[in-house]
């Protein structure tokens, strides 16, 4: 049916797809198997039995259908599984979208391989888009597949590895087709209190303050790049301004979050985590991503807090708003942040 009703470029998408999802499934080893067996390394069976604790946190304590996933292990001998390709016009922050089934409209377009994203990136960057290709470590098939650990974030700390898996889940639990937005930053609230909840519950108070101390980096550097989309909003929507000066203010802009970052890695010591994230240009696509992932999320976070850190309760939340048009559902969801906690 995809290829009666679609494009050559579609029906090489579709495929290339199913392919990279098959060479995940045809390659997955069971990790109590590879825990028992001589030859995995000492430091990997460390991780493998670490997922298990955190697996059973995210069923008992968060309530995340953990079922099948994450007990199996594919070392896909790359850094990333997915790349996606963003997409936004040079004068707007409105990203470009593409229907899939099931998902519905989504804000990025993901390929198994690099070249492939990148080619597909060029038709649009000729076009005089803006577009900004990120690879991705992990990703969620929403509950048609057990995902399985992969090489791409094993060796990650294991608050990042908590962190990665509740968020995950947090997809398989709820989520809204068509709604990019609603969907990450209601996974990036669950994750970071069920990472704050795991710390606690395990008694590693020192891991969950450096924890807390990335995430008020996290908060900071957000501030950043939303206080800079919100000036090249006013910019592009100027009547003002002819198109080359807008395209000038941007540049300005852009420039300006550069320098607004150094103060910022000066004042936490001359290091910073997003060091890479400003070592590559910057625009529209790039600066989405991050306002994908967070922008609703102070309204998630006021949204549990409202329903007492209740999660069973903020979760029926949640999928009472999922049920709303798109922006209805996220008025009612803002709303939250003036209401007054319990």
């Amino acid at each position: 049916m995809v290829a009666a009703l679609s494009g050559c470029q579609t029906v090489r998408f579709y495929r290339q797809a199913i392919a990279g999802q098959c060479q995940i499934l045809t390659h997955q080893e069971p990790i109590r198997q590879l825990i028992a067996h001589p030859q995995t390394p000492a430091s990997l069976k460390t991780k493998f039995e670490q997922i298990l604790k955190i697996r059973e946190f995210a069923a008992r304590q968060l309530k995340l259908p953990a079922d099948q996933s994450y007990l199996m292990y594919v070392d896909l001998h790359r850094p990333y599984v997915v790349w996606n390709v963003n997409v936004a016009p040079a004068l707007s922050l409105q990203p470009k979208t593409w229907w899939f089934p099931i998902v519905g409209r989504a804000s990025y377009r993901g390929y198994f391989s690099e070249p492939d994203a990148r080619r597909y990136a060029d038709v649009f960057a000729k076009k005089g888009w803006d577009v900004y290709v990120d690879g991705i470590e992990t990703y969620s098939t929403l509950g048609w597949f057990q995902d399985p650990l992969l090489n791409t974030f094993i060796t990650e700390p294991d608050s990042s590895l908590a962190e990665i898996i509740f968020h995950e889940l947090t997809h398989r639990r709820l989520f809204v087709p068509g709604d990019t937005d609603f969907n990450e930053a209601f996974a990036t609230c669950v994750a970071s209190e069920g990472v704050r909840r795991w710390f606690l519950a395990s008694s590693m108070p020192e891991a969950c303050e450096h924890y807390r101390a990335g995430l008020e980096q996290d908060h900071q550097f957000v501030n950043l790049v939303m206080a800079a989309r919100s000036q090249l909003q006013a910019v592009y929507a100027d009547p003002h301004l002819t198109d080359p000066a807008k395209l000038a203010r941007k540049q300005e802009i852009i420039a300006q979050l550069r320098a607004n970052h150094a103060q910022l890695k000066a004042s936490w010591g001359g290091k910073s985590p997003f060091d890479a994230w400003f070592a590559e240009p910057i625009n529209n696509a790039k600066l989405n991503t991050v306002s994908a992932y967070y922008d609703l999320v102070p309204a998630f976070d006021a949204a549990l807090r409202a329903n007492g850190g209740d999660l069973e309760k903020f979760y029926q939340t949640v999928a009472r708003l999922a049920r709303l048009p798109l922006p209805q559902r996220h008025q009612q969801l803002e709303a939250y942040l003036h209401q007054q906690p319990p």
